[in-house]
């Protein structure tokens, strides 16, 4: 198995604290204004959803792996199985977007030119096929998965600065405990 896909007891404790917040954000921001829930497009966007499996980024593509699983676990238990399926691709960008990094990669463009076209096509994709399944009528599936890719494209931009601030202010703490991989001695 590749270095790549190991974790150690402090990757994998980080995961966890990210996971758990990637849980609780539905949760905690479900029916206040810092979530926006449109059932007839199956279109929701939770404020800093994004960022606990954007961090798991630089831990290691296996934790951003666990982290888009909890994501999904998350808005299953809150919004129901179009939604989740959407947080789904969670696992599929943090995961390109990790091993990216970890290749040497710079932390913006896998947020941006990696994550963001594999997650707006992707979440998209998800309400077109999945949407008359579960509500959407079928002749508006395609409005509502343009609408849903577009949404998640603004989404992910807010969530992308937000998670760089939180990545620069925890980046002298974080590196230590990681094992040496391309992160060390590159800037976000």
């Amino acid at each position: 198995m590749s270095s790549l896909w190991k974790i150690n007891s402090v990757q994998l404790a980080l995961s966890s604290v990210l996971s758990a917040l990637a849980i609780a954000i539905p949760f905690v921001f479900r029916g206040t204004p810092l979530q926006i829930y449109i059932p007839a497009i199956q279109y929701s966007g939770t404020a800093a959803s994004h960022v606990p499996s954007m961090l798991a980024i630089v831990i290691g593509p296996l934790a951003a792996a666990l982290v888009g699983l909890a994501s999904t676990f998350g808005f299953l238990a809150t919004l129901g199985p179009v939604i989740a399926a959407r947080a789904f691709i969670h696992v599929l960008w943090g995961v390109a977007a990790s091993i990216y990094v970890f290749r040497g990669g710079s932390y913006v463009k896998a947020l941006l030119l990696i994550a963001l076209p594999i997650h707006a096509v992707g979440e998209g994709l998800v309400v077109y096929w999945l949407g008359p399944i579960f509500g959407v009528v079928k002749v508006a599936a395609e409005v509502a998965g343009l609408w849903v890719s577009i949404g998640t494209i603004a989404h992910h931009l807010i969530d992308s600065a937000i998670s760089l601030a939180v990545y620069r202010a925890i980046r002298p703490m974080l590196l230590p405990l990681l094992p040496k991989s391309a992160l060390h001695g590159k800037k976000a």
